[in-house]
Protein backbone atom coordinates (compact mmCIF):
# COMPACT_ATOMS: atom_id res chain seq x y z
CA UNK A 1 0.00 0.00 0.00
CA UNK A 2 3.25 2.54 1.09
CA UNK A 3 4.71 1.57 -2.94
CA UNK A 4 1.38 2.69 -4.35
CA UNK A 5 0.87 5.46 -2.34
CA UNK A 6 4.46 6.94 -3.57
CA UNK A 7 4.01 5.77 -7.05
CA UNK A 8 0.88 8.29 -6.72
CA UNK A 9 3.05 10.69 -5.23
CA UNK A 10 5.18 10.95 -8.04
CA UNK A 11 2.68 10.82 -10.88
CA UNK A 12 0.94 13.62 -9.30
CA UNK A 13 4.12 15.45 -8.78
CA UNK A 14 4.79 15.35 -12.31
CA UNK A 15 1.87 16.37 -13.82
CA UNK A 16 2.27 19.30 -11.38
CA UNK A 17 5.15 19.78 -12.89
CA UNK A 18 4.32 19.23 -16.60
CA UNK A 19 1.36 21.99 -15.93
CA UNK A 20 3.68 24.60 -14.01
CA UNK A 21 5.50 24.10 -17.35
CA UNK A 22 3.15 24.72 -19.86
CA UNK A 23 1.86 27.61 -17.73
CA UNK A 24 4.87 29.49 -18.04
CA UNK A 25 4.83 28.71 -21.76
CA UNK A 26 1.04 30.64 -22.13
CA UNK A 27 2.58 34.59 -21.62
CA UNK A 28 6.00 33.44 -24.15
CA UNK A 29 3.52 31.95 -27.00
CA UNK A 30 1.04 35.34 -26.24
CA UNK A 31 4.15 37.70 -26.79
CA UNK A 32 5.94 35.99 -29.55
CA UNK A 33 2.85 36.40 -31.55
CA UNK A 34 1.24 39.99 -30.53
CA UNK A 35 4.65 41.66 -30.49
CA UNK A 36 6.27 39.93 -33.78
CA UNK A 37 4.43 38.08 -35.51
CA UNK A 38 5.52 34.23 -34.47
CA UNK A 39 3.17 31.73 -34.21
CA UNK A 40 4.59 28.60 -32.82
CA UNK A 41 3.53 24.80 -33.02
CA UNK A 42 4.22 21.22 -32.17
CA UNK A 43 4.69 19.48 -35.24
CA UNK A 44 2.06 21.17 -36.47
CA UNK A 45 -0.23 21.45 -33.72
CA UNK A 46 -0.52 25.17 -32.87
CA UNK A 47 -0.09 26.20 -29.80
CA UNK A 48 -1.17 29.81 -29.63
CA UNK A 49 -4.75 30.06 -27.28
CA UNK A 50 -4.07 26.98 -26.08
CA UNK A 51 -4.90 25.63 -22.30
CA UNK A 52 -2.14 24.53 -20.25
CA UNK A 53 -3.63 21.15 -20.67
CA UNK A 54 -3.78 21.68 -24.06
CA UNK A 55 -0.33 22.23 -24.54
CA UNK A 56 0.62 18.97 -22.17
CA UNK A 57 -1.95 17.17 -24.94
CA UNK A 58 0.06 19.01 -27.73
CA UNK A 59 3.27 17.43 -26.34
CA UNK A 60 1.70 13.97 -25.73
CA UNK A 61 0.72 13.95 -30.21
CA UNK A 62 4.55 14.21 -30.65
CA UNK A 63 5.06 10.45 -30.19
CA UNK A 64 3.24 9.88 -33.45
CA UNK A 65 6.67 11.85 -34.70
CA UNK A 66 9.19 10.84 -32.79
CA UNK A 67 10.20 8.06 -31.01
CA UNK A 68 9.16 9.68 -27.28
CA UNK A 69 7.35 12.65 -26.17
CA UNK A 70 9.31 16.35 -26.30
CA UNK A 71 9.63 16.95 -22.81
CA UNK A 72 8.34 20.39 -22.16
CA UNK A 73 11.20 21.70 -20.67
CA UNK A 74 12.76 21.45 -24.11
CA UNK A 75 9.74 23.30 -25.66
CA UNK A 76 10.12 26.03 -22.41
CA UNK A 77 14.06 26.33 -23.68
CA UNK A 78 13.56 26.92 -27.55
CA UNK A 79 10.70 29.11 -26.34
CA UNK A 80 12.76 31.15 -23.94
CA UNK A 81 15.35 31.95 -26.66
CA UNK A 82 13.01 32.75 -29.23
CA UNK A 83 11.57 35.73 -27.19
CA UNK A 84 15.40 36.83 -26.44
CA UNK A 85 15.49 36.99 -30.14
CA UNK A 86 14.65 40.05 -32.70
CA UNK A 87 12.33 37.86 -34.69
CA UNK A 88 9.48 39.30 -37.70
CA UNK A 89 6.56 37.15 -38.71
CA UNK A 90 7.42 33.46 -39.29
CA UNK A 91 5.98 30.20 -37.83
CA UNK A 92 8.21 28.75 -36.11
CA UNK A 93 8.28 24.46 -35.08
CA UNK A 94 9.48 24.18 -31.72
CA UNK A 95 9.35 20.39 -32.42
CA UNK A 96 11.42 20.17 -34.84
CA UNK A 97 14.06 22.87 -33.73
CA UNK A 98 14.13 20.94 -30.62
CA UNK A 99 14.38 17.55 -32.11
CA UNK A 100 17.21 18.99 -34.58
CA UNK A 101 19.52 20.59 -31.74
CA UNK A 102 19.37 16.84 -30.10
CA UNK A 103 20.44 15.03 -33.55
CA UNK A 104 22.90 18.17 -35.12
CA UNK A 105 23.47 20.44 -31.82
CA UNK A 106 26.72 18.98 -31.40
CA UNK A 107 29.09 21.64 -29.37
CA UNK A 108 26.77 24.31 -29.41
CA UNK A 109 24.27 25.92 -27.23
CA UNK A 110 21.01 25.88 -28.35
CA UNK A 111 21.12 30.08 -28.56
CA UNK A 112 23.86 29.57 -31.49
CA UNK A 113 22.04 26.83 -33.04
CA UNK A 114 19.07 28.80 -32.90
CA UNK A 115 20.42 32.21 -34.76
CA UNK A 116 21.97 29.26 -37.56
CA UNK A 117 19.05 28.07 -38.27
CA UNK A 118 17.28 31.90 -38.73
CA UNK A 119 19.50 32.61 -41.12
CA UNK A 120 19.23 29.74 -43.10
CA UNK A 121 15.37 30.59 -43.30
CA UNK A 122 16.30 34.15 -44.83
CA UNK A 123 15.17 36.02 -41.20
CA UNK A 124 18.26 37.27 -39.84
CA UNK A 125 18.04 39.52 -36.80
CA UNK A 126 18.13 43.11 -38.67
CA UNK A 127 16.19 41.88 -41.65
CA UNK A 128 13.19 40.70 -38.79
CA UNK A 129 13.11 43.32 -36.61
CA UNK A 130 12.24 45.34 -39.94
CA UNK A 131 9.59 43.08 -41.45
CA UNK A 132 7.90 43.00 -37.63
CA UNK A 133 7.78 46.98 -38.17
CA UNK A 134 6.74 46.48 -41.64
CA UNK A 135 4.03 43.92 -40.84
CA UNK A 136 2.50 45.59 -37.63
CA UNK A 137 1.88 48.69 -39.97
CA UNK A 138 -2.23 49.07 -40.14
CA UNK A 139 -1.19 50.14 -43.97
CA UNK A 140 0.82 47.22 -44.52
CA UNK A 141 -2.29 44.79 -43.86
CA UNK A 142 -4.71 43.69 -46.55
CA UNK A 143 -8.02 44.92 -46.19
CA UNK A 144 -10.68 41.88 -46.39
CA UNK A 145 -14.53 42.43 -46.47
CA UNK A 146 -16.91 39.86 -45.49
CA UNK A 147 -19.62 39.81 -47.98
CA UNK A 148 -22.83 37.48 -45.51
CA UNK A 149 -22.74 36.82 -42.21
CA UNK A 150 -23.68 33.00 -41.89
CA UNK A 151 -21.99 29.84 -40.72
CA UNK A 152 -19.16 30.20 -42.79
CA UNK A 153 -18.75 34.14 -42.30
CA UNK A 154 -18.95 34.36 -38.75
CA UNK A 155 -16.19 31.34 -38.53
CA UNK A 156 -14.04 33.26 -41.10
CA UNK A 157 -14.21 36.52 -38.30
CA UNK A 158 -13.36 34.01 -35.71
CA UNK A 159 -10.28 32.72 -37.55
CA UNK A 160 -8.91 36.51 -39.07
CA UNK A 161 -9.50 37.97 -35.24
CA UNK A 162 -7.85 35.03 -33.37
CA UNK A 163 -4.90 35.86 -36.08
CA UNK A 164 -4.73 39.98 -35.69
CA UNK A 165 -1.46 39.51 -34.12
CA UNK A 166 1.84 41.70 -35.45
CA UNK A 167 2.43 39.61 -38.30
CA UNK A 168 -1.01 38.81 -39.73
CA UNK A 169 -1.58 40.41 -43.35
CA UNK A 170 -4.73 40.20 -43.45
CA UNK A 171 -7.61 42.94 -41.64
CA UNK A 172 -10.92 42.31 -41.32
CA UNK A 173 -12.66 45.93 -42.05
CA UNK A 174 -16.03 44.87 -42.73
CA UNK A 175 -19.19 42.95 -43.45
CA UNK A 176 -21.74 43.61 -45.84
CA UNK A 177 -25.54 41.94 -44.88
CA UNK A 178 -28.98 43.06 -45.46
CA UNK A 179 -30.47 44.77 -42.70
CA UNK A 180 -32.78 42.59 -40.84
CA UNK A 181 -34.78 44.71 -38.38
CA UNK A 182 -34.13 47.34 -35.73
CA UNK A 183 -31.04 46.46 -33.43
CA UNK A 184 -29.93 44.37 -36.55
CA UNK A 185 -26.59 44.47 -35.82
CA UNK A 186 -26.88 43.37 -31.77
CA UNK A 187 -27.88 40.75 -33.07
CA UNK A 188 -25.31 39.63 -35.53
CA UNK A 189 -22.84 40.46 -32.37
CA UNK A 190 -24.70 38.15 -30.20
CA UNK A 191 -24.49 35.14 -33.01
CA UNK A 192 -21.00 36.23 -33.21
CA UNK A 193 -20.38 35.89 -29.76
CA UNK A 194 -22.34 32.54 -29.14
CA UNK A 195 -22.57 29.62 -31.17
CA UNK A 196 -24.55 26.56 -30.71
CA UNK A 197 -21.38 24.36 -32.07
CA UNK A 198 -18.34 25.87 -31.59
CA UNK A 199 -19.08 27.70 -28.22
CA UNK A 200 -18.17 30.64 -26.84
CA UNK A 201 -16.08 33.62 -28.56
CA UNK A 202 -12.92 33.25 -27.27
CA UNK A 203 -12.20 37.03 -26.07
CA UNK A 204 -14.51 40.36 -25.78
CA UNK A 205 -17.18 41.87 -28.37
CA UNK A 206 -18.84 45.38 -27.68
CA UNK A 207 -21.58 46.87 -30.02
CA UNK A 208 -21.03 51.05 -31.48
CA UNK A 209 -24.89 50.89 -32.82
CA UNK A 210 -25.34 54.53 -33.85
CA UNK A 211 -22.22 53.54 -36.30
CA UNK A 212 -23.10 50.20 -37.22
CA UNK A 213 -19.49 49.37 -35.82
CA UNK A 214 -18.67 45.86 -34.32
CA UNK A 215 -15.09 46.05 -31.89
CA UNK A 216 -14.07 41.94 -31.01
CA UNK A 217 -10.75 41.98 -29.53
CA UNK A 218 -9.68 45.45 -30.67
CA UNK A 219 -10.76 44.86 -33.98
CA UNK A 220 -13.06 47.43 -35.49
CA UNK A 221 -15.86 46.04 -37.87
CA UNK A 222 -17.61 48.32 -39.93
CA UNK A 223 -21.98 46.49 -40.55
CA UNK A 224 -22.94 47.58 -43.84
CA UNK A 225 -25.94 46.98 -45.50
CA UNK A 226 -26.64 46.65 -48.77
CA UNK A 227 -28.92 44.27 -51.08
CA UNK A 228 -26.43 44.30 -54.48
CA UNK A 229 -22.89 43.87 -54.33
CA UNK A 230 -22.21 47.13 -56.97
CA UNK A 231 -23.50 49.14 -55.01
CA UNK A 232 -21.54 49.15 -51.95
CA UNK A 233 -19.26 52.24 -51.37
CA UNK A 234 -15.98 50.49 -49.41
CA UNK A 235 -13.47 53.72 -49.99
CA UNK A 236 -16.40 56.02 -48.17
CA UNK A 237 -15.14 53.79 -45.10
CA UNK A 238 -11.41 54.11 -45.72
CA UNK A 239 -11.48 50.51 -47.03
CA UNK A 240 -9.34 50.12 -50.95
CA UNK A 241 -8.31 47.35 -52.72
CA UNK A 242 -9.99 44.82 -50.13
CA UNK A 243 -10.59 41.27 -51.10
CA UNK A 244 -14.48 40.34 -50.63
CA UNK A 245 -15.12 37.27 -49.59
CA UNK A 246 -18.44 36.15 -51.15
CA UNK A 247 -19.91 33.67 -48.65
CA UNK A 248 -23.57 33.77 -49.72
CA UNK A 249 -23.17 31.14 -52.62
CA UNK A 250 -25.46 33.49 -54.34
CA UNK A 251 -23.76 34.10 -57.39
CA UNK A 252 -21.04 31.54 -58.48
CA UNK A 253 -19.91 32.64 -62.01
CA UNK A 254 -17.83 35.09 -63.56
CA UNK A 255 -20.41 37.48 -64.29
CA UNK A 256 -22.56 37.28 -60.98
CA UNK A 257 -18.65 37.36 -58.87
CA UNK A 258 -17.35 40.71 -60.88
CA UNK A 259 -20.40 43.05 -59.43
CA UNK A 260 -18.36 43.06 -56.52
CA UNK A 261 -15.96 44.76 -58.24
CA UNK A 262 -18.04 47.20 -59.27
CA UNK A 263 -17.98 48.60 -55.85
CA UNK A 264 -15.32 51.32 -55.47
CA UNK A 265 -12.54 50.01 -52.71
CA UNK A 266 -12.99 46.36 -54.20
CA UNK A 267 -10.21 44.33 -56.14
CA UNK A 268 -10.62 40.79 -55.88
CA UNK A 269 -13.12 38.48 -54.81
CA UNK A 270 -12.95 34.63 -52.81
CA UNK A 271 -16.39 32.55 -53.68
CA UNK A 272 -16.98 29.97 -50.11
CA UNK A 273 -18.62 28.04 -52.62
CA UNK A 274 -17.76 25.92 -55.83
CA UNK A 275 -17.07 28.38 -59.01
CA UNK A 276 -18.84 27.83 -61.89
CA UNK A 277 -17.48 28.42 -65.98
CA UNK A 278 -14.40 29.91 -65.76
CA UNK A 279 -13.77 30.42 -62.41
CA UNK A 280 -11.19 28.68 -60.68
CA UNK A 281 -11.53 26.47 -57.84
CA UNK A 282 -8.77 26.71 -55.71
CA UNK A 283 -7.81 24.21 -52.99
CA UNK A 284 -4.39 25.09 -50.66
CA UNK A 285 -2.39 22.48 -50.83
CA UNK A 286 -3.14 21.71 -54.67
CA UNK A 287 -3.19 24.20 -56.83
CA UNK A 288 -3.04 27.58 -54.46
CA UNK A 289 -0.52 29.26 -57.09
CA UNK A 290 -3.59 30.28 -58.85
CA UNK A 291 -4.86 32.55 -56.67
CA UNK A 292 -1.96 35.16 -56.60
CA UNK A 293 -2.71 35.74 -60.30
CA UNK A 294 -6.20 35.75 -60.15
CA UNK A 295 -9.21 38.76 -59.16
CA UNK A 296 -11.70 36.17 -59.14
CA UNK A 297 -11.08 32.91 -57.68
CA UNK A 298 -13.56 30.06 -55.66
CA UNK A 299 -12.53 28.42 -52.84
CA UNK A 300 -14.53 25.01 -54.12
CA UNK A 301 -16.22 23.68 -51.31
CA UNK A 302 -15.93 21.91 -47.83
CA UNK A 303 -16.04 18.45 -49.51
CA UNK A 304 -13.87 19.47 -52.07
CA UNK A 305 -11.20 20.40 -49.67
CA UNK A 306 -11.73 17.22 -47.50
CA UNK A 307 -11.36 14.79 -50.31
CA UNK A 308 -9.03 16.31 -53.11
CA UNK A 309 -5.87 16.21 -51.06
CA UNK A 310 -5.97 12.70 -50.34
CA UNK A 311 -7.28 12.33 -53.50
CA UNK A 312 -3.55 13.64 -54.90
CA UNK A 313 -2.09 11.69 -52.71
CA UNK A 314 -3.63 8.29 -53.60
CA UNK A 315 -3.04 9.17 -57.22
CA UNK A 316 0.93 10.37 -57.29
CA UNK A 317 1.70 7.13 -55.12
CA UNK A 318 -0.67 4.87 -56.30
CA UNK A 319 -2.18 6.32 -59.90
CA UNK A 320 -6.34 6.31 -59.84
CA UNK A 321 -8.37 4.47 -62.56
CA UNK A 322 -11.56 5.72 -61.31
CA UNK A 323 -13.60 6.72 -57.93
CA UNK A 324 -16.71 7.47 -56.58
CA UNK A 325 -17.18 9.82 -53.68
CA UNK A 326 -20.46 9.12 -51.45
CA UNK A 327 -20.93 12.37 -48.80
CA UNK A 328 -22.65 12.28 -45.22
CA UNK A 329 -23.44 15.21 -45.22
CA UNK A 330 -24.14 17.36 -42.01
CA UNK A 331 -27.87 19.49 -43.17
CA UNK A 332 -27.14 23.38 -44.04
CA UNK A 333 -29.31 26.09 -43.62
CA UNK A 334 -30.44 25.86 -47.38
CA UNK A 335 -32.89 22.87 -45.99
CA UNK A 336 -36.04 22.87 -44.56
CA UNK A 337 -36.65 22.23 -40.45
CA UNK A 338 -40.49 21.05 -41.62
CA UNK A 339 -41.51 19.88 -44.36
CA UNK A 340 -42.30 23.05 -46.79
CA UNK A 341 -41.95 23.72 -50.70
CA UNK A 342 -38.34 24.05 -51.56
CA UNK A 343 -36.80 24.50 -55.26
CA UNK A 344 -34.28 21.45 -54.96
CA UNK A 345 -35.51 18.26 -55.09
CA UNK A 346 -35.98 16.00 -51.80
CA UNK A 347 -34.51 19.50 -49.69
CA UNK A 348 -38.32 20.36 -48.93
CA UNK A 349 -38.32 17.55 -46.37
CA UNK A 350 -37.59 18.24 -42.70
CA UNK A 351 -33.72 18.17 -42.09
CA UNK A 352 -33.73 17.12 -38.66
CA UNK A 353 -35.55 13.94 -39.28
CA UNK A 354 -34.48 12.75 -42.87
CA UNK A 355 -31.89 11.38 -44.51
CA UNK A 356 -32.22 13.15 -47.75
CA UNK A 357 -30.19 12.00 -50.93
CA UNK A 358 -29.41 15.18 -53.20
CA UNK A 359 -26.74 15.97 -55.58
CA UNK A 360 -22.86 17.20 -55.14
CA UNK A 361 -20.66 19.01 -57.13
CA UNK A 362 -17.53 17.69 -55.39
CA UNK A 363 -16.81 15.39 -57.92
CA UNK A 364 -16.58 17.92 -61.11
CA UNK A 365 -14.90 20.57 -58.48
CA UNK A 366 -12.39 17.96 -57.99
CA UNK A 367 -10.92 17.10 -61.13
CA UNK A 368 -10.80 20.78 -61.54
CA UNK A 369 -8.63 21.03 -58.74
CA UNK A 370 -6.90 17.66 -60.48
CA UNK A 371 -6.84 17.71 -64.48
CA UNK A 372 -5.37 14.83 -64.44
CA UNK A 373 -8.17 12.66 -62.71
CA UNK A 374 -10.55 14.76 -65.17
CA UNK A 375 -13.70 11.88 -66.42
CA UNK A 376 -12.56 9.53 -63.56
CA UNK A 377 -15.06 10.50 -60.46
CA UNK A 378 -18.38 10.49 -59.88
CA UNK A 379 -19.83 12.04 -56.83
CA UNK A 380 -23.60 11.94 -54.86
CA UNK A 381 -24.56 13.19 -51.19
CA UNK A 382 -26.53 12.46 -48.47
CA UNK A 383 -27.61 14.85 -45.81
CA UNK A 384 -28.27 13.97 -42.18
CA UNK A 385 -29.81 14.70 -38.97
CA UNK A 386 -26.61 16.36 -37.91
CA UNK A 387 -25.49 20.11 -37.41
CA UNK A 388 -21.94 19.89 -38.23
CA UNK A 389 -19.14 17.35 -39.42
CA UNK A 390 -19.33 15.30 -42.32
CA UNK A 391 -18.21 12.36 -43.97
CA UNK A 392 -16.56 11.56 -47.28
CA UNK A 393 -16.42 7.80 -48.43
CA UNK A 394 -14.04 7.24 -51.18
CA UNK A 395 -14.29 4.17 -53.33
CA UNK A 396 -11.21 4.40 -55.63
CA UNK A 397 -9.79 1.83 -58.24
CA UNK A 398 -6.04 1.82 -58.31
CA UNK A 399 -3.50 1.32 -61.09
CA UNK A 400 -1.42 -0.16 -58.06
CA UNK A 401 -2.51 -3.45 -56.13
CA UNK A 402 -1.23 -2.12 -52.91
CA UNK A 403 -2.74 -3.10 -49.19
CA UNK A 404 -4.66 -1.84 -46.52
CA UNK A 405 -1.21 -1.17 -44.44
CA UNK A 406 0.71 0.59 -47.46
CA UNK A 407 -2.28 2.70 -47.93
CA UNK A 408 -2.46 3.87 -44.61
CA UNK A 409 0.84 4.36 -44.23
CA UNK A 410 1.35 6.48 -47.03
CA UNK A 411 -1.96 8.61 -45.81
CA UNK A 412 -0.01 8.94 -42.24
CA UNK A 413 3.31 9.98 -43.31
CA UNK A 414 1.19 12.41 -45.60
CA UNK A 415 -0.49 14.04 -42.33
CA UNK A 416 2.81 13.86 -40.33
CA UNK A 417 5.46 15.24 -42.66
CA UNK A 418 4.17 15.69 -46.45
CA UNK A 419 3.49 19.14 -47.97
CA UNK A 420 0.12 18.58 -47.69
CA UNK A 421 -0.12 17.79 -43.60
CA UNK A 422 -1.56 21.26 -42.99
CA UNK A 423 -4.54 19.89 -45.17
CA UNK A 424 -4.31 16.09 -44.47
CA UNK A 425 -4.82 14.58 -40.49
CA UNK A 426 -5.32 10.91 -39.75
CA UNK A 427 -6.40 9.16 -36.26
CA UNK A 428 -6.51 5.49 -35.64
CA UNK A 429 -9.25 4.88 -32.53
CA UNK A 430 -11.79 2.87 -32.87
CA UNK A 431 -14.23 4.85 -30.73
CA UNK A 432 -14.00 8.08 -32.75
CA UNK A 433 -17.67 9.45 -34.06
CA UNK A 434 -18.21 12.76 -35.98
CA UNK A 435 -18.42 15.03 -32.78
CA UNK A 436 -14.66 14.06 -32.19
CA UNK A 437 -13.77 16.14 -35.20
CA UNK A 438 -15.62 19.28 -33.95
CA UNK A 439 -12.92 22.35 -34.42
CA UNK A 440 -10.69 20.71 -36.50
CA UNK A 441 -7.98 22.63 -38.24
CA UNK A 442 -7.67 20.40 -41.07
CA UNK A 443 -9.52 19.99 -44.55
CA UNK A 444 -10.10 16.06 -43.80
CA UNK A 445 -9.21 13.31 -41.31
CA UNK A 446 -8.34 9.81 -42.51
CA UNK A 447 -9.96 6.98 -40.15
CA UNK A 448 -7.25 4.71 -40.87
CA UNK A 449 -9.31 1.73 -38.97
CA UNK A 450 -12.04 2.31 -41.59
CA UNK A 451 -10.24 1.72 -44.68
CA UNK A 452 -10.89 -1.09 -46.69
CA UNK A 453 -8.28 -3.08 -48.77
CA UNK A 454 -9.35 -5.79 -50.88
CA UNK A 455 -5.94 -6.58 -52.21
CA UNK A 456 -6.88 -6.61 -56.06
CA UNK A 457 -6.42 -2.52 -56.00
CA UNK A 458 -9.72 -1.74 -54.90
CA UNK A 459 -9.40 0.61 -51.44
CA UNK A 460 -12.10 2.37 -49.73
CA UNK A 461 -11.56 5.38 -47.73
CA UNK A 462 -13.71 7.25 -44.84
CA UNK A 463 -12.07 10.89 -43.93
CA UNK A 464 -13.79 12.94 -41.81
CA UNK A 465 -14.59 17.17 -42.02
CA UNK A 466 -15.30 19.80 -40.17
CA UNK A 467 -17.55 21.73 -43.08
CA UNK A 468 -17.01 24.75 -40.82
CA UNK A 469 -14.09 24.80 -39.43
CA UNK A 470 -11.94 23.25 -41.45
CA UNK A 471 -13.07 24.32 -44.98
CA UNK A 472 -13.05 28.08 -43.84
CA UNK A 473 -9.37 27.59 -42.41
CA UNK A 474 -8.58 26.80 -46.01
CA UNK A 475 -10.16 29.53 -47.20
CA UNK A 476 -8.14 32.01 -44.71
CA UNK A 477 -5.48 30.40 -46.14
CA UNK A 478 -6.08 31.14 -49.95
CA UNK A 479 -6.28 34.45 -48.75
CA UNK A 480 -2.68 34.78 -47.58
CA UNK A 481 -1.95 33.29 -50.88
CA UNK A 482 -3.46 36.36 -52.60
CA UNK A 483 -1.45 38.67 -50.62
CA UNK A 484 1.81 37.00 -51.09
CA UNK A 485 1.56 33.45 -49.33
CA UNK A 486 2.71 32.66 -46.02
CA UNK A 487 5.21 34.09 -43.11
CA UNK A 488 8.87 32.30 -43.36
CA UNK A 489 8.90 28.59 -42.11
CA UNK A 490 11.61 27.52 -39.13
CA UNK A 491 12.90 25.52 -39.60
CA UNK A 492 12.83 24.34 -42.98
CA UNK A 493 10.78 21.58 -43.79
CA UNK A 494 12.31 18.53 -44.01
CA UNK A 495 11.16 15.02 -44.29
CA UNK A 496 10.31 13.43 -40.99
CA UNK A 497 10.85 9.84 -39.84
CA UNK A 498 8.10 8.10 -38.67
CA UNK A 499 7.64 6.13 -35.57
CA UNK A 500 5.44 2.86 -36.75
CA UNK A 501 2.92 1.78 -34.40
CA UNK A 502 1.85 4.60 -33.12
CA UNK A 503 -1.59 6.13 -32.81
CA UNK A 504 -3.12 9.26 -31.33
Amino acid sequence: MAARDELDDTLELAWSDRLAAAESMIPIIGRLHRESGVVVSLHGQPLLGQSPIGIVKAHRFTRRVEETEVPLVETLAVLTELARADLGPASVDVAELAQRFRQEGGGTTLADYLRDEFFLAGRPAAAAVEAAAAASSPSSKQDVVLYGFGRIGRMLARILIERAGAGSTLALRAVVVKRRGEHDIVKRASLLRRDSIHGPFEGTITVDEANDVIIANGTRIQFLYSDSPAEVDYAAHAIHDAIVVDNTGRWRDRAGLSQHLQSSGASRVILTAPGKGDVPNVVHGINHELASGETIVSAASCTTNAIVPVLQVMSDRFGIRHGHVETVHSFTNDQNLVDNFHSGDRRGRAAGLNMVITETGAAKAAEKALPELAGRLTANAVRVPTPNVSLAILHLSLETVVSRDDVNAVLRESSLSGPLRRQIDYIESPEVVSTDFRGSRRAGVVDGLATIGTGDGHVVLYVWYDNESGYSRQVVRVLREMVGGDSVTIPAPRATALKEGVTA
